[in-house]
């Protein structure tokens, strides 16, 4: 844990789709909504809304993928790794909606993280994580708490937390990768259950993630909107390299706080997942470095062979929601016995009781 500003040997490795609105010659907003940072979230935690949101940063960053190939700007690695999946080619993306308008609804958002997600406040959430423990349930508890925390919001919803993580699962298991790949699409968006513990709203839970404690990088969704953060105006935060050193790696990096940085720190104490597998985790929102080039100058050795699962892992966590529906009673059989071959029971468990 960081506890001075001084320049540290810390990890980090970054790849990043420039999400800089002019590379998509993007149209000023008509009309933005403005966010409700009125509501409580101490006493109200509108999981829907958590989902809507989470899903709104999806569809961009899809039809983000979606131009790059399209307009010929994606690395040749990328457009392999679309053209070599199976799962991804089969999918009609003219289903989703026009990117400039995706852009508009979320741009609010990303305005509100990227003013608080400050040094201070990851310093803050990460000595929380390690002082407490939220909840102990066993992975497929998470799932079911998951489902109910999401749906009652709204009783009529056709929403499942538990049908989308296993439609990510399932489109990985057809395409015949490994068992940990399953089992890390299973368990990827878990870290959701933050929402309803220790975070401040939607801005610390979900969205696009990127270093702190250097300069906020061209290569990160509007880029404009740290201006308001107090890390832009420091002298030493706001350095290109900040408190890091180039080739440090991304393992002593601190990303911004929310359910991926959550869930990958508790799968790397709780669980015998393959560093790939920590990485598809803590790095799958990491737009900014494994899908736009961006922070380059942080990654080590091991940061390149973890890039390629990342990508590897990509398709299937941005195109599985519009899969058919799993049965949950067919398949959950299957994935308890991937649940406690990488996360193991102890001695006198039938299955592994996790500390969230």
């Amino acid at each position: 844990m960081l506890g001075t500003r001084e320049k540290v040997n810390i990890h980090t490795h970054l790849f990043a789709t420039s999400y800089n609105d002019s590379e998509y010659h993007i149209m000023a907003p008509i009309a933005l909504e403005t966010p409700n940072v009125n509501e409580n979230f101490n006493d109200h935690r509108d999981g829907l809304a958590l989902e809507a949101t989470s899903d709104a940063v999806d569809e961009v960053n899809v039809l983000r993928a979606e131009m790059r190939v399209k307009n010929g700007t994606a690395t040749q690695e990328e457009v392999d790794i679309y053209e070599r999946s199976k799962f991804d080619a089969e999918k009609d993306k003219a289903q989703f909606r026009q990117y400039e308008d995706a852009c508009d609804r979320v741009k609010n958002f990303y305005r509100e993280q990227h003013e608080k997600q400050t040094v201070a406040y990851n310093l803050k959430a990460r000595n929380d994580f390690k002082a407490n423990t939220r909840a102990e349930m066993t992975i497929w508890q998470a799932m079911e708490k998951l489902n109910t925390l999401i749906d009652e919001s709204d009783p009529d919803t056709s929403l499942s937390q538990i049908e989308h993580l296993l439609q990510s699962a399932e489109a990985i298991r057809r395409d015949g990768k490994p068992e940990w790949f399953q089992v890390t699409g299973l368990v990827h968006d878990l870290g959701k259950l933050l929402f309803f513990y220790d975070s401040q709203g939607q801005w610390d839970v979900v969205g696009d993630t990127f270093p702190v404690g250097c300069r906020f990088d061209e290569s990160i969704i509007y880029p404009g909107t740290f201006e308001n953060n107090p890390d832009s105006k420091d002298p030493i935060y706001s350095a290109q390299h900040g408190i890091y050193t180039p080739g440090c790696g991304l393992d002593n990096v601190m990303l911004s706080w929310g359910h991926d940085e959550y869930l990958y720190h508790i799968c790397k104490e709780q669980s015998t997942l393959p560093d790939e597998a920590l990485a598809m985790i803590r790095y799958h929102s990491f737009y900014p470095w494994h899908s736009a080039g961006g922070y380059r100058w942080m990654m080590n050795e091991k940061d390149e062979k973890m890039l390629k699962a990342v990508k590897a892992f990509n398709p299937y966590d941005l195109y599985s929601k519009s899969d058919e529906m799993p049965k949950i009673e067919d398949l959950k059989e299957y994935y308890m016995g991937l649940i406690n071959t990488y996360f193991a029971p102890r001695e006198g468990e039938t299955e592994r009781v996790i500390r969230w």
